[in-house]
């Protein structure tokens, strides 16, 4: 009796212990669950607020760029993305974070189509993306996150080719960021690539993204060459105002919170330790930056320029970007702080240098994104990041790493600059980069989309419409239509007899000089008066009259018949257009002035 009845507590106790171990296996299975599924929502809501950051680049361009060409800057920063979801998905994801040599991924390259057995980790992980394992969330998540990185690369070119570049050519150039240039460069710095072998460190992308897209838009502003009136005939630069500081404000606020999805959501996992510490150097990095930039214009400039003010605290967190894991809370404000005064710098050398660069993109992310790639060999401590095996330069590491970081900016920045200049000649040779000087100076709006941002909203300076008195001229025979176009397309030339004008033209008051005003032409056939501009255009500056040289960088709009200026004597201007006009062979020329 006694033995069945130990037997059967033997029986009952194994029960009981079989039980326990299968209710904790089910507990550990549980919590490894519930971290995946943790990991995968925080990876997700940052990859958002990285898609929002898509709202303040397009809202910081436009502001930035005058009125006319709105609805292009839109329409690039829209269609980018969604050139770059698909452009990454068919191809980009598998040549960066694909298995291959320390060049480019070879293996898994087409829509992801690569064996995988994500969230696993480690040793524990099957598949050819080894590279991006060491996150334990599902394969689209990470996908998703490292698409709106490449998003933002091809992003930052638009900036830099802004009012000047045709859309179609914009669009090709993305695909071609998107899905080949980025993910090169890419897969050398994330996905085990020859630089990651070598040790460098770049967090959150000053180089990976920052740079890549600030060396691509050199490039192609290069190969753009300036706007129509950003220089003189001289070599002045000539400031040409954006619409709007406010949207470029709103862009910036915009940005700057999309950073805290940027840099801590690069941790791609709920990670306590790092996500605090790293929003906090980006927040830190950001408020000096904009600081040391609004005290190096005021003392610079004379004034603290507010479009300096913007771009500094971009580049505050533009720098912080690859050290931001790796540094403590007062590297960051000393990283800043440098970011701040070199974006000022670094835009006023590109403006001396005939580098056109209408929102600083070049300065921000290319400049600012080399230095906080080079920051990280300086500032990084062991203490702050244990991934971080060799210290910075000035905690004791020597120049070890600072070399290692020094190699990775001059190797990406080579590759990048030069593929993307065989890549915009090509785009050149096919479909065009520049839009005609004729559709620059109408704005991109209307002759690349025809559509206008603001249909309601026209210069004007009392609210109505306002004419500047003057004798009445003679009234002349009109043109013949079918003669002018003939001669147009010959070329106008300037003729040898100059009608008489009134000997002395009179000045417009002291008050008028400093608003908007446009030009009428009247008594000249259409096609005729826009031959002889697209001719001037064309010959300006070293072929044209000193007049015309003096009045064309003040010009903000050209319609079928009219001229809109920004400021000047609108008098004054009126005689030497109709004089430019009759010496051009329009002698029936009749100018009237409105504001």
């Amino acid at each position: 009796m006694r033995r069945r009845s130990l037997l059967t507590s033997s029986v009952l106790l194994v029960a009981w212990l079989s039980e326990a171990v299968a209710q904790e296996a089910q507990g550990v299975a549980a919590l490894a669950d519930t971290k995946v599924a943790l990991d995968t929502l925080w990876t997700l809501l940052c990859a958002f607020l990285v898609m929002f950051m898509a709202l303040g680049f397009a809202m910081l361009e436009s502001g930035f760029c005058r009125a006319k060409n709105t609805v292009n800057i839109l329409a690039k920063n829209l269609v980018v993305f969604a050139i770059t979801a698909i452009a990454f998905l068919a191809v980009g994801w598998g040549l960066m974070f694909g298995d291959g040599t320390g060049f480019i991924g070879l293996k898994g390259v087409w829509f992801l189509s690569g064996p995988d057995n994500s969230p696993a980790t480690g040793e524990a992980y099957r598949g050819v993306y080894g590279a991006i394992a060491w996150t334990g969330i599902p394969l689209a998540a990470k996908f998703l996150f490292q698409m709106v990185f490449a998003a933002t690369a091809a992003t930052i070119v638009s900036g830099a080719v802004a009012e000047r570049i045709r859309f179609s050519a914009f669009l090709l150039f993305s695909t071609l960021m998107a899905g080949l240039l980025y993910p090169i460069t890419g897969h050398w710095i994330w996905g085990g690539g020859w630089l990651q072998q070598r040790g460098m460190l770049d967090f959150a992308g000053s180089t990976v993204v920052h740079s890549v897209g600030g060396w691509a838009a050199l490039a192609g502003a290069l190969l753009l060459g300036p706007r129509l009136g950003k220089y003189t005939p001289e070599g002045r630069v000539q400031a040409i105002p954006g619409h709007s500081l406010t949207s470029a404000t709103i862009g910036v606020f915009v940005l700057w919170f999309g950073w805290f999805g940027f840099n801590p959501g690069s941790t791609m996992a709920a990670d306590w330790r790092l996500i605090g510490h790293i929003a906090a150097t980006t927040n830190t990095a950001a408020a000096a930056a904009t600081l040391s930039a609004t005290a190096t214009a005021w003392v610079l400039l004379g004034k603290p320029d507010f479009a300096m003010i913007l771009n500094g605290a971009i580049a505050g967190l533009v720098a912080i970007t690859a050290p931001c894991a790796f540094v403590s809370l007062g590297s960051a404000f000393f990283i800043g702080l440098g970011a701040g005064i070199l974006v000022v710098l670094a835009v006023l050398f590109f403006d001396r240098i005939r580098v056109d660069d209408p929102v600083g993109a070049i300065s921000v992310h290319l400049v600012c994104g080399a230095y906080g790639t080079l920051c990280v060999g300086l500032f990084a401590e062991p203490a702050v990041n244990p991934a971080v095996t060799t210290a910075g330069l000035f905690f004791g590491g020597g120049s070890t790493l600072f070399g290692v970081q020094l190699l990775g900016v001059v190797a990406v920045g080579a590759f990048t600059f030069l593929s993307s200049l065989v890549g915009w000649s090509l785009i050149k040779g096919l479909v065009g980069l520049r839009v005609p000087p004729e559709e620059e100076l109408e704005g991109l709006d209307r002759g690349e989309h025809g559509n206008l941002a603001y249909p309601d909203f026209a210069l004007v300076t009392t609210g109505r419409e306002v004419t500047v008195p003057r004798p009445a001229p003679p009234v002349a025979a009109p043109v013949a239509a079918t003669a002018q176009p003939a001669a147009a397309a010959r070329g106008p030339q300037p003729s040898s007899r100059r009608p008489p004008l009134r000997p002395e033209a009179p000045r417009s008051p002291a008050g008028f000089q400093h608003r908007p005003f446009t030009l009428v032409v009247h008594g000249v056939d259409k096609r005729a008066l826009k031959a002889v501009w697209e001719q001037l255009c064309y010959d300006y500056p070293a072929k044209t009259p000193k007049a015309f040289n003096e009045l064309y960088p003040h010009v903000v709009t050209v319609g079928e018949q009219t001229f809109t200026f920004r400021q000047g004597d609108p008098l004054l201007y009126r005689e030497a257009v109709e004089r430019l006009l009759r010496d051009y062979g329009l002698e029936t020329a009749q100018v009237e002035v409105t504001a």
